[in-house]
């Protein structure tokens, strides 16, 4: 199939790389692999995961692109163009798509709520709010954290459980009305008018980072945090949960499956190097991952080190408050020989101390692992709320976590977008404009259920079931397709007939053998993990006690992550058999008009 004369096409290559980074480079970057680093071993997690970079993301990140750019088409037309029975692959991918556009720009909105509250005197989550009574703080705050409070409480107004229904949250809600109508405008004419936006996208978080990076490493403490990264836990590497979690962060990040990036090479001219560009997007995209966790581990240590040294303070204290030593006898540097030396020639009133006594231990400040936007809202604000100029840097934060995140939502968009334009049907009555203002606004309503008082629990469900099972299963369809029903030879001719030049032995190895192989092992475990799990949980936010408890999901809701789970991978047998319906009754057609003429 050759290439469409009439279907627009990035201005240059530069457009079409950007557009790839900004896609790639998104909020996972910022606050899902500081988590695994820490959580598997700091430096050392570096190992798998640029090895799976090599072996599963290069390549496959390379297959997308070659098939979007050969065929013209968005994921739902080219896999129907290399198979009538595999139109059901794009449709999985856009359903998958569609499912991240529900809930990814609610992260947006949320970004919106914090940057325009940072233009405050005293950042809100800085100090708990004062009470109906005007007599103290806020119960709830003060059982937890100011940053808790402020997240769980004035940002999302959570409710106790998925079961706890409420009104929709007004501010949330024109939040997530700007962040639709932001995207909309980034993609009203089309490719277009994305290539000029993404300059910006894919660039300026970039500067942000560099930025942070100055003022992370200069902060008091944030050596801590970099050494701690550094550090590498060599006896994680015989953990097979640090290799599984290697191969899928390569996976989402680059975000392959989806559709995006079919749906961007499908705009790239017939002979563009996607092969260098393949190459570039993933070696970008892992460098920033890496560069961001150095910018939040020192923020991270700056954090550890400023909580540690104010536990020892309050020891200091209350040490000097009850065996009545001169203020200058303690100093945060020999706290713990005090203790010891009192423990020994008083211990009657030391033992009296009893729970007031804290244990301050830095190791375990580090150790302490959060991901998700656990990192991103309470983690980060926490952080800069202790900083000079807090307000300056809450408003850089917010504007890079809005960029990335906006970035992203340019591919999930078009991604449903392209393949949707492709179907005659649609493109007959339906102008470029109409169609993405009718994708943004049927989101933008779907969405608004997230804004709800249990909306983030519904959230929590939709990030983590509504696109990892059926992706693996995507991508693995995708691979033997190319490799073994269309054929590694055709595809081998293909991209010498894009290219000028044929597959070299790295690409064959990994497409036809390695990647599938891995691929394999990687939906294995998810269902070995899925079963052994037992009854899906989440964080539910408990008032009382100022924090998040695992709570098991009503039946309901365990239908609804059935029906998630099952949803997009569902399409691809039932479009193959109906095609094969379709043939069959077309086939039976003909011959009754044979015989009765």
């Amino acid at each position: 199939m050759g290439k469409d004369a009439a279907r627009a096409e990035w201005d240059n290559p530069m457009q079409f790389v950007l557009a790839c980074v900004s896609y790639a480079v998104g909020l996972g970057n910022v606050w899902r692999f500081p988590y695994l680093c820490q959580m598997h071993g700091g430096g050392g997690f570096l190992i798998p995961y640029l090895l799976m970079l090599v072996l599963l993301g290069v390549p496959l990140f390379y297959m997308e692109l070659a098939i979007g750019q050969k065929m013209h088409l968005g994921s739902i037309g080219a896999w129907r163009a290399i198979s009538p029975y595999l139109g059901g692959v794009g449709l999985a991918s856009v359903v998958t798509s569609m499912y991240l556009c529900l809930y990814y720009n609610v992260i947006n909105a949320w970004s919106f709520w914090y940057l325009f509250h940072s233009f405050q005197s005293v950042l809100p989550w800085a100090e708990c709010p004062v009470n109906s009574n005007l007599t103290g703080h806020v119960e709830e705050c003060e059982r937890a954290t100011p940053t808790q409070y402020f997240f769980y409480r004035e940002t999302l107004d959570i409710s106790g459980s998925i079961e706890e229904n409420g009104g929709i949250h007004m501010g949330q809600a024109l939040c997530l009305l700007l962040a639709w109508m932001i995207v909309y405008l980034f993609i009203v004419k089309g490719v277009k008018s994305t290539g000029k936006v993404v300059y910006f996208t894919a660039t300026f978080p970039y500067l942000v980072l560099i930025i942070y990076l100055i003022r992370g490493v200069t902060l008091h403490g944030a050596i801590n945090g970099v050494k701690y990264m550094f550090t590498p836990k060599m006896e994680q590497l015989a953990n097979p949960t640090t290799w599984i979690n290697a191969a899928t962060q390569i996976f989402f990040s680059l975000g392959l499956g989806f559709g995006s990036l079919i749906a961007f090479a499908s705009y790239n001219q017939y002979n563009n190097n996607f092969e260098k560009q393949a190459i570039i997007v993933s070696m970008v995209n892992s460098s920033t991952s890496i560069f961001a966790s150095i910018v939040t581990f020192s923020i991270y240590g700056f954090k550890a080190t400023f909580n540690y040294e104010s536990c020892l303070e309050r020891v200091r204290l209350l040490l000097l408050n009850t065996f009545d030593l001169s203020e200058d006898t303690i100093s945060l540097e020999n706290v713990n020989h005090w203790i010891a030396e009192l423990n020994r020639t008083h211990p009657e009133q030391f033992a009296n101390l009893g729970g007031r006594l804290e244990t301050c231990d830095l190791e375990a400040e580090l150790d302490t692992a959060v991901e998700g936007t656990g990192l991103a809202f309470i983690v980060y604000s926490e952080a800069i709320k202790n900083m000079p100029v807090s307000q300056l840097w809450s408003v850089l934060y917010f504007i890079m976590l809005l960029l990335l995140g906006m970035g992203s939502m340019l591919g999930n968009v078009i991604a449903v977008i392209t393949p949707l334009s492709d179907l005659k049907f649609i493109s007959r009555y339906m102008s470029t404009k109409t169609l993405n203002g009718l994708v943004c606004l049927f989101c933008l309503l779907l969405g608004l259920g997230f804004t709800t008082r249990s909306g983030n629990y519904w959230f929590t469900m939709f990030n983590d079931y509504g696109a990892t099972f059926s992706l693996l299963f995507i991508v693995l369809i995708e691979v033997i397709t190319v490799c073994y029903i269309y054929g590694i030879k055709r595809f081998e001719k293909d991209v010498e007939d894009m290219l000028g030049h044929r597959l070299n032995w790295y690409w064959k190895i990994m497409l036809a053998g390695v990647s599938p192989m891995l691929l394999i092992t990687l939906f294995i475990f998810y269902i070995v993990n899925y079963i052994q799990g037992g009854t899906p949980t989440y964080q539910a936010w408990n008032k009382e006690l100022g924090k998040s408890v695992v709570t098991e999901y009503p039946p309901y809701a365990q239908a609804f992550i059935g029906l998630l789970l099952a949803s997009s991978v569902c399409c691809i047998p039932l479009t193959a058999l109906y095609t094969y319906c379709k043939k069959r009754n077309l086939a039976s057609g003909k011959r009754e008009r044979t015989v009765s003429a």
